[in-house]
């Protein structure tokens, strides 16, 4: 991809220049060039969001990446229609990093655009339709049906209509003939208005006249005018009791919100008489979504062994930009981080805290509020569009200088960014699957702080390989802590065997007696339990035990995960759903049964092992609301759940006192998955979610139910030896060409046809082969999945050497194999998916 930086000018204010190259999302491996007209020279400004044509009649909004003097050769440029901003939204520094992320991750500028500016700050547009001021009825030589004399009568009584309200007026569904008809007879002009998005917040408030609050007796006055009438003297009593006009008169000016002051159930035609007799006055206000709130506490002293790591991690920052901080589950990381977060701040510089899932943001964050209070920005998935565009305004003018954050948050505007935290950094959450950019936040996050020479610092109690690999080669500070704080001990693990007490015939429900007996003593103490299953649903599938047919999405070549509440059977990778068949749909037997344990099914089933119990569970299913993490959370740490049932959201970061007691459902499902790094995904999956218990004075509990309690696995996660477990795996990966020894590309090509799709994989892959790089590429195979969404998809891997420009020559000239494939006839609605660090 040609640099954005070309040899233009880079900055273009009123610099005399009469082109700029405009980012636009849409996925097209280029920028588009527009013409600067004379009356927006002054205002154009790199960064800067521009609304501008793109096509017939789109109307799009497009950030200016450079200007400069050269018309296109290939098509003639279109004008810019507006600036919409005084102040670039988009700096310098975040062009620079959106082009490095498209080179890198084999996407399109554009695309990376897509992701990063939220879309409340992306324009839209809506039809309307406005009379032709040359158009006379009477002289009309078109005759006119009711349904047209109808809509041109609205249009008389107001400037313009949008379709819906054409729709709503004629009251029919396709409202297009009719209007294409008044548009032949010349009759209307349709056009596109162009709507921001973003909404401020505009509350209404009340406050007393300024003669009445700053004069005594004109305020015994009206005292005295509202006797006898009970409602008016009520709202005056609220204001005066919350607002003391005389000892505070800089509280009057800021005055009450209106819904605040009526919320006691006063009259508001009372108050509007109040209002209309020059009492009060009403006035609207811009105001914040995201409340002000003041610190509340200063950090916490840091612990003698705390203080050693903070110390140790500062001395590498002398000759190192990235430092891994390898501490045990409850080792207090989070105080460091305060610390580190302060220090930071207090030089002037900005921090971005990443963490992996919202699930980990709802605790950390109240701790953090409680140290940084408004100064701290968060940013995620469940923010309203138009939260999120507050919280980007509040970054760039300066409002927080501390922003914690999911993997979207690296996109920010920041301009000074001193450090980015990288919490639970071997989380597979940080790796974008869908759509493009497909980025891995934890390096790009990397990429990041080098661009604006700010230090990062990667936190975990089990490490990713590919960072402590770093570490080992000195690319990396490392700093260890090896103990839990304060007077908390490791927990205990016990290995039940599932296939032993099957054989005992001691298994009830899917539980072993060593499950149950930990349960019901934790339950006995009154304390909490935390049971973990990495599957949803009630049961993975519904399976007729005469013939064997199991549910099959029609979409996806996987079978349908039954989930009981909504009694239906579900597809977790497209969405169709379909009801749970009374009778076998092949055989027409009812002897269905369901086969395995999802989190909906181990929650029923304890419940009825453990009638007294109070159960909750966190999914996707019980989690999809703005506040569903938020919930379940407090009422687990209020003490209002025993027994907490969930997927791999409950094993990020959580911290509860009360919580003794973790049960591992399923330890074989963890280990057997066909992936190159399912050790390394089990030993942390176990380790991280092991570390919920026993974070206080009691020692925790930890039971992994398993068919094979021999595997090597376990015995390293019982011993905690993660240095054994790293030198082992290492030594598979290296002699096997995995990383860290090699770059990984996945290539996904995907069809309707299944024909067309395997003939397209096979074409990439002999072009690939020629490609003069060190590498092996491998297939292409039929995916895992072989069809999803009803696309068949073929998969080829490839692994690169690391030394050398190797990566860019074969990134170079995959982008122009694409580009040639997709040009011939027969692959042209083929679709290639480029997945750069496959996680």
């Amino acid at each position: 991809m040609e640099s954005l930086f070309g040899d233009h000018e880079f900055l273009g204010k009123d610099s005399g220049n009469n082109f700029a190259d405009i980012i636009l999302p849409v996925p097209i491996p280029r920028m588009f060039t527009y013409k600067i007209p004379t009356n927006l020279k002054s205002q154009i400004q790199i960064g800067s969001r521009v609304m501008v044509q793109f096509g017939k009649k789109k109307v799009l909004t497009g950030i200016i990446g450079k200007v400069h003097n050269k018309p296109p050769q290939a098509y003639e440029s279109k004008p810019i229609l507006d600036v919409l901003e005084i102040e670039p939204s988009v700096n310098p520094l975040q062009i620079r990093f959106w082009v490095w992320m498209a080179e890198y991750y084999c996407c399109h500028i554009g695309e990376v655009m897509h992701a990063a500016v939220p879309s409340g700050l992306r324009l839209s547009s809506e039809s309307k339709i406005q009379l032709n001021p040359n158009f006379d009825r009477e002289e009309s030589k078109y005759p006119l049906d009711f349904r047209e004399e109808k809509i041109l009568e609205a249009l008389e009584k107001t400037e313009e209509i949008s379709y819906e309200d054409c729709e709503k007026i004629l009251g029919v569904k396709t409202i297009h003939p009719i209007l294409k008809s008044l548009v032949a007879k010349e009759a209307i002009l349709v056009y596109e208005k162009v709507l921001e998005k973003y909404t401020p917040k505009v509350e209404t408030r009340i406050r007393l006249t300024g003669e009445i609050a700053s004069n005594k007796t004109a305020l015994e006055a009206v005292f005295a005018g509202v006797q006898g009438k009970p409602k008016q003297e009520s709202i005056l009593l609220k204001y005066l009791r919350d607002i003391p006009v005389f000892q505070k008169p800089q509280l009057n000016e800021k005055g009450v919100d209106k819904a605040t002051l009526l919320e006691e159930g006063d009259s508001e035609s009372s108050l509007k008489t109040l209002i209309k007799n020059g009492i009060f006055e009403s006035f609207k206000v811009v105001v914040n979504r995201l409340p002000e709130e003041e610190p509340e506490k200063e950090p916490a002293q840091l612990s003698t062994t705390q203080q050693a790591a903070f110390d140790e991690i500062k001395t590498h920052y002398e000759s190192k930009q990235t430092v891994l901080l390898h501490g045990v589950t409850g080792s207090g990381k989070t105080e460091i981080y305060i610390q580190l977060i302060r220090e930071v701040m207090d030089s002037g510089s900005q921090v971005l805290l990443l963490l992996p899932e919202i699930a980990l943001t709802t605790q950390i964050v109240s701790r953090l509020k409680k140290v940084f209070g408004s100064q701290m920005g968060v940013y995620h998935s469940k923010y309203s569009d138009n939260e999120r565009v507050e919280v980007w305004n509040g970054v760039l003018s300066g409002r927080f200088s501390f922003v914690v954050g999911v993997r979207s948050s690296i996109f920010l505007p920041f301009d000074s960014l001193g450090m980015i935290i990288i919490d639970e950094e071997h989380e597979p959450s940080y790796k974008q699957f869908d759509p493009a950019p497909r980025f891995h936040a934890r390096d790009a996050a990397t990429m990041l702080a080098y661009f604006h020479q700010a230090k990062t610092l990667l936190g975990s109690a089990t490490p990713s390989f590919e960072s402590f690999f770093n570490a080992n080669q000195g690319k990396y500070g490392y700093v260890e802590i090896t103990h839990r704080f304060g007077y908390a001990t490791m927990p205990q693990y016990h290995l039940a065997d599932l296939a032993a007490d099957r054989k005992k015939n001691l298994l009830k429900l899917d539980s072993t007696r060593m499950m149950r007996e930990k349960i019901q003593a934790a339950l006995d103490k009154q304390e909490q339990v935390l049971i973990f299953q990495n599957r949803r649903g009630y049961s993975p599938y519904i399976q007729c035990e005469d013939c064997g047919w199991t549910g099959q999405c029609v979409q996806c070549d996987v079978s349908l995960t039954y989930h009981q509440f909504a009694e239906e059977m579900r597809c977790h990778y497209c969405g169709y759903k379909e009801k749970v068949p009374q009778s076998c749909p092949a055989c027409g037997s009812t002897q269905l049964t369901t086969m395995g344990m999802g989190t909906e099914r181990i929650e029923e089933s304890l419940s009825l092992l453990f009638p007294e119990a109070r159960m909750g569970r966190m999914d996707l299913d019980t989690t999809r609301n703005k506040y569903g993490y938020q919930r379940l959370l407090d009422e687990f740490g209020a003490g209002q759940i025993d027994i907490l049932v969930g997927t791999q959201m409950i094993t990020k970061g959580l911290d509860f006192g009360k919580v003794t007691v973790v049960g591992i459902w399923d330890g074989d499902r963890i280990l057997n998955f066909p992936d190159f790094r399912s050790g390394e995904r089990a030993y942390q999956q176990i380790t991280q979610v092991a570390g919920r218990a026993g974070r206080r004075e009691v020692q925790g509990q930890v039971i992994i139910q398993s068919r094979n309690p021999d595997n090597d696995l376990y015995e390293k996660v019982i011993k905690g030896d993660y240095f054994e477990f790293f030198r082992q795996e290492m030594f598979d990966r290296k002699k096997f060409y995995y990383p860290p020894y090699v770059k990984l590309m996945k290539i996904t090509t995907r069809h309707s046809d299944f024909k067309v799709s395997e003939k397209a994989a096979h074409a990439l892959h002999r072009e690939m082969a020629n490609i003069a790089v060190k590498k092996i590429v491998l297939g292409p195979e039929k995916g895992i999945i072989a069809r999803i969404k009803n696309q068949f998809q073929f998969e080829s891997l490839i692994k690169l050497d690391r030394s050398g420009n190797t990566q860019t020559v074969f990134k170079d000239s995959l982008a122009k194999i694409l580009e040639d494939l997709h040009s011939r006839p027969e692959f042209r609605s083929v679709r290639w998916i480029v997945d750069v660090d496959p996680s």
